[in-house]
Parts: structure tokens; C-alpha cells; sequence
């Protein structure tokens, strides 16, 4: 079966290579793979800074990079309640917590539990409701409703467990499932451990990190359960994405091939009869039943008709077992006889007809580039992105999509210590130089981007207490701000220079804004802001392109520039006219501040080049240097106007509006604060300024008036 007739070499190798083309080769997928475990650190670390008990995992085609750029997999964010202890023997009971009993019995639906609520003060049976999400059975337990989420995400959209997100541009959809983690392996699935396949893979290693994962209760109901609204269904996500990226590449490109013929074929309207989770778990079968040295470049073709067999197996059988839940039929009550019979014929039809098949797939213009390879077809016929470009192309994607991330954490661990003491965001700092010195390689390599920002905003404070007392910068503060300036091509320096313009020390305030002025046009450098929803930019420099593919993680530090954020602790280091901005709500804008949304409250933020521009015009101003005071209005001004990827384009007009007025100019002035409140409408503090502008023209023209 596995001996390739030349011709299916030829289109192995063909699809092999294409497949390398766009983006499914050792060096992106392991790149990928990194980015995303960054992320998700990234994430957790955050939720250990702001005393939240959840953990989080990304899992899916993004974080496996089980993905192209056309097939575009979204990304499922796994929410783990840390604060409930599900358990399977009552020796893992826990006092003080909420327990909960995995039960599995004769009328649970295979790979399926209930959970019953146990007392929190000794291990026995709760015996009374707390709330409406629980209910009582006939035999007397106490079980939760697997809709006690349904509410966790505002503003999602619900899909089965998952919370759905729809993304936008440059950033993919996102399944926001809240679950509960079992620290135990489940007990049902012991057998596995010692299951071997033909080449004994799963590696014993690989059982005994499986084993150490546990599993997760998500909260869903099997398809025929008598108990829709309780039970909870079992899954081993963790262990799965261990053999997923334990898989070769070859192995990787199948799976790839499989999610874009689903799309392509089986699913073409949208359809979910069969799942990509359904294609994974055939994959797995058969790369657990086949010798490793068939899993080459040039058996891809044969190894794709392998899966294809098996699935077409699958489906007539209405049996697709669970690869590690074994008794878990995938496909019980998935469709109906007439589904059955159209799904059976589709299989069948691209199983005689692969090439075909292969030739007709418009995601990546993959048939596109099939004839390319195998008939020789001119390239000036079509148009394809190089490999060298789709990689470039897409590790820029993976520094955005962290950077981003970055912009993230920093934003919400600024909420949770804006309203609390210097020493209480002194202990956090400490908390994550612990995380830098002490944890493990990857929350290290994550500490590095996030501890620079925070030593800034720590800085800073330490600098507003400081000039409050005396109008100095104390030796302290001075330490930590400069520990902090490599966070980004500019934010950090911005706040220093801001820091020296509020103390008057202006002669270091205008050297430092020259230096970063410098520095953002050695690159393409993009904007990053997490305060809103961002979108990674259209079209990026060819230089910024070589430079991902040259450089390492550290190039995010010199292309992105992160919005600059104060928050009202550290207001005597921000110029009067960014100080109005932490008064933006009146009492008619409060009610409409979403509280779980606009992390912002009353802080100042602003992009980083609007605020390079508007401190150097403020600079030349006190140094009375009127052409380059000049000079920086006139970029200020073409920054707001050409400048796409602006996230706080409202304050950018703000202060351009106050500039305005400082050049006697009130007509231009309120233009700027119109289209400010026209892209913000409401928590802008645009609205102020109108008043304070239309009542200093009355005074004015009343003073002429009695003149």
C-alpha cells in the first residue's frame, strides 16, 4: 500500500513542497508554536499579578500551527476556574474548596460526567442547593448545570461550550470555553497509558506528561444524553496537544491538508458533520498503527489517502473513537441517515479522484500552485506569494500578535493596581522580577517584555510622589524608569522625557525625544495598542519583512511602539494638557462606561507618535525654538491625518486642538475637538474642552466689547 507509483511521488513531492511554500515547514511551525506558549504565559502571569484564579491554555490550529494563512484557524482560549477542585476519589478532596465529584456511572453518555457538589468543611455529599445552577437528582445528589457559564463572556457568542469572538482584521476568531481542570488523570482512561501502538508511540514519555495534564470538564452535554443540561463532557486537550506537537512534518502537513479538504469539500457551506477535532483524532489512529519511516515527503499523497480511508471507515461505521477516551464515540448522534449517505459519497468521490481533488482547492491557491509544480504551467499565468515571503509575512504576524499580547497584560495589571498603594504595586513588581529570576525557561523569556513597562509605570509613580513634594525626580525613581527603557522603540522613553519636561529639565527632555525620534524611523516601526481592538497593519515595509525572518524575538522591541499610559498616580508627569484626559467621563458618560470593557477609566493614554510630536512642540516652545516648535506641530498634525493604525486617534486631536488654541487659533481648535468627539463620542474629554473654549471667546469678545 505504501510503495508510491511515480507518479504520486511526483505529487507528494509536489505537495510537499507547496505545503513548505505556504508556510507549513519546520522553522515557521516551530516559531508559531513558541509565539503561542508565549502568549499563553503571557496571559497566566497576568492572572497571577492581578490575583485572578483562573489558568489559561491556547489550543487549536494557531497554537499547534496546525494552520495557513487560507485556512486561517481560529483559537480556543481554555478558562480553567482555579478556585473549584473537581475530584474522582474523595482522597483528592480539599477543605475550603469547592468540590465537586466527577460521576461516570450506567446512564452517564460515554466520555461524559456529572459533577455533584460536596461539602467545603468535611468530604461528604452537599445536601443543600446554594443556587439556581444547581439541582437535585433522583438519587439526592446535588449536581451542577453545565450552564452556569452561559453568562461568563459578555458579548460572545455561544457555540456549543465555547464563547465565541468573531475577529477582525489580521487577528483570528477566538473560543473563549470556560472549564473546570481535574488534576488527576481520568480514571476511565488508565488504559491508555499502556496502550502501545505499532512503533510504540506515544513515547512512554509523552504517556507519563499526559498522565501529569489531568483532564478538563467542559460544559457541554453529549448529542443523546438524557441529561442535556448536566453533563459535562471529558476532555484530554492538554495531553492531545502534546502528540500533536510531537508529530513530524510530514505528519503536520497532513493534518494540514485534511482541515483545508473539510473546508474545501466536506464541509463546504459551513457545515460541522465533521469536525477538524474528528480529522485530529483519525490522524492520531493512523499515525499510531504505521511505521514512522512511512511518514516522509514522499508518501504524503499516500498517507492523506490513508486518513481519507480511515475517516470513510469512520463514517460508515458512525463510529470515531476518542484516541485516548476510547468508549467516547466522536460521531454518536453527529448526523442524520441522509447526512450519512451525502458525507459516505463526498469521501468516496475524493478518494477516486484525488489529483482532482487536489487541483480544484482554491484555499493558499493550492490547485493553483499543484499545476504549477506538476505540469510546468508558466508562472506568469498565476501569481503566488514566494515561501520566503509567506514566511516573513507571517513570523511579522507572530511579533504583532505577541506584541500585542504584551500591550494586553500590561494593560490589565494597570487596573488592578491603579487605585492601590505605592507598595502594594511595589510587591507586584517584585512578584514578576520572581517570575524572571526563578520560573522556567519560557516565563522567563516572557518576563523579559512585560517587567520593563512595569518598572516604567513603577518609576513613574515613585517620580510623581516625588515632584509633588519637592518638583525633583527622586535617585529611586530615576532607577527604575531606566530599567524600563527598552520596553518598546518608545513608550518608556516617552514617559522619561515627560518625567524631565514636568520637572523643566528640558535641555534632557529634548535629547531624549530627538534619540527616539531617531530610533522610530530606523524601522518600519507599528503602532500597538491593546486598549481597543487592533488589527495587525495592511502592508508592512519590505524591510521590516526581511528583518523577521533575520532577527529573533527581540526584534519586537524595535518595531512596535506601545501607547503611552499614565495612570492618575503618576499625573504630576504628564504636560497640563494630557491631564484633562483623566477627567473624560461627566456624570452622563459614567452609566455608559463599560466596566468590563474600558480598563482605560481615567487614565491618559495616547499613541506614541502623536505624543513624541506634541512633547517636542512643547519642548521647542519653552526653548523658544519657533521653526522646530513649528516643525513638530506640522507632524503632529500630518501624523493624525495619514496615520491609519492610530488607537487613540480622539486624544491625538485633543491636545492637536489645544496646540491649536496656544497658537491662537480657536477656529482650528474646535475643528479638532468636533472630529475627536466624532470618533468618541462619549468618555471624551473633548466635550470640556469645547466649553472651556467657547467660554474663553465670550470672555475675549465681552472684554472687547467694554474696551
Amino acid at each position: 500500500m505504501f510503495q508510491e507509483p511515480e507518479y504520486r511521488e511526483n505529487l507528494s513531492l509536489a505537495l510537499s513542497e507547496i505545503l513548505d511554500d505556504i508556510g507549513v515547514n519546520e522553522r515557521l511551525v516551530m516559531t508559531r508554536r513558541k509565539h503561542r506558549m508565549m502568549n499563553e504565559t503571557m496571559w497566566n502571569i497576568t492572572d497571577r499579578l492581578t490575583d485572578t484564579n483562573i489558568t489559561k491554555y491556547h489550543l487549536g490550529g494557531q497554537s499547534e500551527s496546525t494552520t495557513t494563512r487560507g485556512l486561517d484557524s481560529g483559537i480556543d482560549v481554555l478558562y480553567c476556574m482555579d478556585d473549584c477542585n473537581i475530584i474522582q476519589d474523595w482522597s483528592e478532596w480539599e477543605h475550603g474548596k469547592r468540590n465537586y465529584l466527577m460521576i461516570q456511572d450506567e446512564n452517564t453518555s460515554p466520555g461524559y460526567c456529572l459533577l455533584q457538589l460536596l461539602r467545603h468543611d468535611e468530604p461528604l455529599p452537599a445536601t443543600v442547593i446554594p443556587n439556581e445552577q444547581h439541582i437535585t437528582d433522583r438519587s439526592g445528589r446535588i449536581l451542577l448545570k453545565n450552564t452556569i457559564f452561559d453568562r461568563a463572556i459578555l458579548g460572545a457568542v455561544r457555540h456549543g461550550p465555547a464563547n465565541a469572538i468573531p475577529g477582525q482584521h489580521g487577528i483570528s476568531d477566538i473560543d473563549h470555553v470556560p472549564v473546570f481542570h481535574c488534576k488527576s488523570w481520568l480514571q476511565s482512561a488508565s488504559g491508555w497509558l499502556d496502550r502501545q501502538g505499532i512503533r510504540r508511540w506515544p513515547t512512554q514519555d509523552m504517556r507519563r506528561y499526559a498522565a501529569s495534564t489531568g483532564c478538563i470538564v467542559v460544559p457541554v452535554g453529549s448529542k443523546v444524553s438524557r441529561y442535556p443540561e448536566l453533563e459535562w463532557r471529558i476532555s484530554t486537550s492538554l495531553a492531545e496537544r502534546c502528540l500533536i506537537l510531537s508529530l513530524n512534518i510530514t505528519q503536520t502537513r497532513c493534518y494540514v491538508l485534511l482541515k483545508i479538504i473539510l473546508k474545501s469539500f466536506l464541509n463546504p457551506q459551513g457545515e460541522i458533520n465533521i469536525s477538524s477535532f474528528m480529522c485530529k483524532t483519525v490522524l492520531l489512529h493512523c499515525v499510531e498503527n504505521t511505521e514512522l519511516s512511512i511518514w516522509n515527503a514522499e508518501n504524503l499523497s499516500t498517507c492523506l489517502t490513508y486518513c481519507l480511508l480511515e475517516l470513510h471507515t469512520c463514517v460508515q461505521n458512525d463510529s470515531c473513537s476518542h484516541f485516548i477516551i476510547q468508549e467516547n464515540n466522536l460521531m454518536a448522534g453527529r448526523f442524520t441517515a441522509e447526512e450519512k449517505h451525502e458525507l459516505l459519497e463526498r469521501i468516496s468521490y475524493l478518494l477516486q479522484n484525488v489529483r482532482q481533488m487536489l487541483f480544484s482547492i482554491d484555499i493558499d491557491d493550492l490547485g493553483h500552485r499543484l499545476q504549477v509544480k506538476l505540469y510546468r504551467v508558466p508562472h506568469g499565468v498565476y501569481y503566488f506569494q514566494s515561501s520566503i515571503e509567506t514566511n516573513e509575512f507571517c513570523l511579522l504576524r507572530e511579533y504583532f500578535n505577541t506584541a500585542y499580547t504584551i500591550s494586553r497584560s500590561h494593560k490589565e495589571v494597570l487596573d488592578h493596581l491603579h487605585d492601590k498603594s505605592i507598595r502594594t504595586m511595589m510587591q507586584s513588581v517584585g512578584k514578576l522580577m520572581t517570575f524572571s529570576d526563578h520560573g522556567n525557561r519560557l516565563e522567563q523569556a516572557t518576563c523579559k517584555f512585560l517587567e520593563p513597562l512595569l518598572c516604567t509605570t513603577y518609576g513613574s509613580v515613585l517620580a510623581s510622589s516625588s515632584i509633588a513634594e519637592n518638583n525633583q525626580v527622586s535617585h529611586e525613581a530615576l532607577v527604575w524608569l531606566s530599567a524600563g527603557l527598552n520596553s518598546d522603540i518608545s513608550s518608556s522613553r516617552l514617559k522619561l522625557a515627560s518625567v524631565f519636561y514636568s520637572t523643566e529639565d528640558i535641555d534632557r527632555a529634548e535629547l531624549i525625544l530627538r534619540h527616539t525620534e531617531q530610533q522610530y524611523y530606523s524601522y518600519h516601526v507599528v503602532p500597538i495598542c491593546a486598549c481597543w481592538h487592533w488589527t495587525s497593519p495592511a502592508a508592512v515595509s519590505a524591510e521590516l519583512m526581511r528583518a523577521s525572518s533575520e532577527q529573533g524575538q527581540d526584534l519586537i522591541k524595535h518595531i512596535t511602539a506601545f501607547c503611552v499610559r499614565f495612570i492618575q498616580k503618576e499625573s504630576n508627569c504628564v504636560p497640563r494638557e494630557l491631564q484633562y484626559e483623566m477627567l473624560r467621563s461627566t456624570q452622563n458618560d459614567i452609566p455608559h462606561r463599560n466596566q468590563c470593557r474600558d480598563y482605560m477609566k481615567d487614565w491618559t493614554v495616547i499613541d506614541s507618535l502623536p505624543f513624541l510630536y506634541f512633547l517636542q512642540y512643547k519642548v521647542y516652545r519653552h526653548l523658544q525654538r519657533i521653526q522646530d516648535q513649528r516643525q513638530a506641530l506640522c507632524k503632529l498634525i500630518r501624523t493624525i491625518v495619514t496615520d491609519k493604525d492610530l488607537g487613540h486617534r480622539e486624544t491625538a486631536l485633543n491636545i492637536l486642538g489645544q496646540c491649536m488654541e496656544q497658537e491662537n487659533k480657536p477656529h482650528y481648535a474646535f475643528k479638532c475637538y468636533l472630529r475627536s468627539l466624532k470618533g468618541r463620542p462619549r468618555n471624551n474629554v473633548a466635550s470640556i474642552h469645547i466649553c472651556k473654549l467657547i467660554s474663553s471667546i465670550l470672555v475675549r469678545q465681552l472684554n472687547e466689547s467694554y474696551m
